[in-house]
């Protein structure tokens, strides 16, 4: 996630056969694009999300933020309707695309949920009726030992899903839900468009785990 670090990186490439980038910057990403559209198009596989400055005919497989949120969400409904509050926990200084943040609001907006943006777990006060959606792993840790000096019963008080799933999270507290892009699907693809020197824009599958934490 470091711009310098990765500039320093391609200074120094030699002629390979491919470049294959995750473009997640916490900063200088306007820098970041402009150093990745130097590239050659026909070498060149962005993983995750797209890039609206990097022009040309390039592979790209890549997460719908905005849309996939929203349809994770909603397939969630079901037991999201015992709920009246969904927070959102998104650090003011993040790699993720802002999209999640779109695709929170009009879900919440479209099914009439109360919602609530916030930047720490020190800021949330806990409340019955209430989802936290952490993007990030430290924070469903800081949220799990909040939780547990509380008098709240996980998954019937309060209601928890995280950021990408793994083997773990189906273990932890009886079972995290997860909305997680399919990390191997994007693997399988990433080496087919190596392997077949294709170029095309493909969107990845995304999954809602539903377990006893919602």
């Amino acid at each position: 996630n470091d711009f310098y670090l990765f500039k320093r990186l391609l200074n120094k490439r030699q002629d390979y056969t491919h470049y294959v980038i995750l473009p997640h910057f916490i900063d200088n990403e306007d820098e970041a694009e402009a150093l990745i559209d130097t590239l050659p198009k026909e070498k060149l596989i962005i993983l995750d999300k797209r890039l609206k400055r990097v022009k040309g005919n390039h592979a790209s497989i890549y997460e719908d933020f905005e849309g996939d949120i929203y349809k994770a969400l909603e397939h969630a409904l079901p037991v999201l309707s015992k709920y009246d509050t969904l927070r959102l926990i998104f650090h003011k200084k993040s790699y993720l695309p802002v999209d999640i943040k779109r695709g929170f609001n009009n879900f919440c907006q479209q099914y009439a949920f109360e919602r609530g943006i916030v930047d720490t777990i020190t800021k949330i006060e806990l409340k019955k009726g209430e989802v936290y959606i952490c993007v990030n792993d430290d924070d469903l840790v800081s949220l799990l030992d909040k939780i547990k000096e509380s008098s709240f019963v996980i998954g019937k008080d309060i209601g928890i899903i995280s950021y990408n799933d793994t083997p773990l999270k189906k273990y932890m507290v009886g079972g995290i839900t997860t909305i997680s892009t399919d990390y191997k699907q994007m693997g399988v693809l990433t080496a087919k468009a190596i392997s077949d020197n294709l170029t095309q824009q493909i969107a990845l599958d995304f999954c809602l785990q539903l377990r006893s934490s919602l």
